[in-house]
């Protein structure tokens, strides 16, 4: 393990402080987090507008160390996913996803999922760890240098991000604030408020909190109507069940002046929830939250026991919800041929909760061909 000073993970506010630290005016980490962030430089060296002397001295007490990329996957519909090796043999997860002139990246926030949605294929990996800031910024700064610099007149290839990959962003609070304050950042992405967004699939205390320290979007993993039905696909509705969790982005709306609405995710599944008494129940429960609606057709895994609901099925729940006046959107299936669709990244976890092992003994015990987890094999 390295002694040395990472700075890729470091906010304006710690870089500057930094420099401070080793005799350096502040303003010189202006320039170094250009270089970083802006050319996705990694060698001090490179750094023309910085003198010799500092040069020779940063590359004594300081490096900026990215995740290693093991593996880099193509999609036939222009989607892009990268595993990133971290330490112990873990793996996650990032994918690009291009849309005209809007390119998303869905960062992932931990090494697995401590919250084992049932129609999530992360969740079923169990958990390990937070990531660093470092391993959350690094996910943007390896997408970005695979693009190259931004053109001259600064435009990008990502103008999107979504904390939606693997982990529970709110339960990985503090490194997901500074790496969002990253992506903010001019001297870091430049990502418009509006462009980035956390999803959450509703831990209620961290909500409040998350308002409070900085002003992105937010999505809410719903997934169903009524707390019955969430508790079996979310299981932490238990905790926070659906009334707590509607005042959450009641409170959303209302902290900020500008129209806000929060972005409802809803993966819709064959028999579960797909039918119109959930619809009618959905239409209900979000009356008074100022919201609009993705629908989210399943995307399978092995062995889920979960199918996706027919294209006529998927329309008429959309039809029913914009009858009521709800934007409703659906989304289309990206990636999925390299899994990197919604609800597929799986990474590679060494898993802490015995989560994976009492799944893939529940697995067994039904007979049923046990998959091997390992992006890339």
């Amino acid at each position: 393990m390295s002694s040395k000073v990472n700075l890729l993970g470091m906010t304006r506010p710690q870089m500057e402080d930094f420099f401070e630290s080793i005799g350096e005016k502040r303003f010189r980490a202006h320039q170094v987090m250009k270089w970083i962030h802006f050319f996705g430089a990694d060698d001090f060296e490179a750094m023309t507008n910085l003198g010799k002397a500092l040069r020779r001295k940063l590359a004594e007490v300081a490096e900026i160390r990215g995740p290693h990329v093991a593996l880099e996957h193509f999609s036939n519909d222009g989607t892009r996913k990268w595993v990133v090796e971290l330490d112990q043999g873990n793996k996650v997860e990032t994918v690009f996803i291009p849309d005209g002139k809007r390119g998303t990246l869905c960062v992932s926030s931990q090494v697995g999922c401590a919250l084992d949605c049932s129609f999530c294929s992360t969740g079923k990996q169990g958990f390990h760890r937070d990531l660093t800031v470092a391993e959350i910024i690094g996910q943007m700064w390896i997408a970005q240098r695979s693009f190259g610099a931004p053109d001259n007149r600064g435009i990008r290839n990502i103008t999107n991000v979504v904390m939606m990959g693997m982990g529970e962003p709110l339960l990985n609070f503090e490194n997901v604030i500074s790496a969002m304050e990253l992506m903010k950042d001019d001297l870091g992405y430049g990502v418009a408020k509006k462009r980035l967004t956390l999803s959450t699939s509703g831990v209620v205390p961290k909500m409040y909190e998350l308002y409070d320290r900085i002003d992105v979007a937010l999505a809410v993993s719903l997934h169903a109507p009524n707390d019955e039905l969430r508790d079996v696909l979310v299981p932490v509705n238990k905790k926070y069940p659906l009334s707590e969790l509607m005042a959450a982005c009641r409170e959303y709306v209302d902290k900020f002046p500008d129209t806000r609405r929060v972005t409802m995710e809803y993966v819709l599944i064959d028999g579960v929830n797909d039918k119109y008494e959930h619809a009618e129940q959905l239409i209900e429960l979000l009356q008074n939250v100022p919201s609009k609606i993705n629908l989210i057709p399943f995307n399978p895994f092995p062995n889920s026991g979960y199918k996706r609901p027919n294209g006529m099925r998927i329309k008429a729940f959309q039809d029913r919800l914009m009858k009521a006046g709800f934007v409703t959107t659906i989304r289309t299936t990206r990636g999925d041929d390299i899994d990197a669709a919604c609800g597929q990244l799986v990474g590679k976890v060494q898993d802490r909760t015995r989560r994976s092992a009492q799944w893939q003994a529940k697995v067994a015990a039904k007979g049923r061909k046990i998959p091997v987890h390992q992006t890339g094999s």
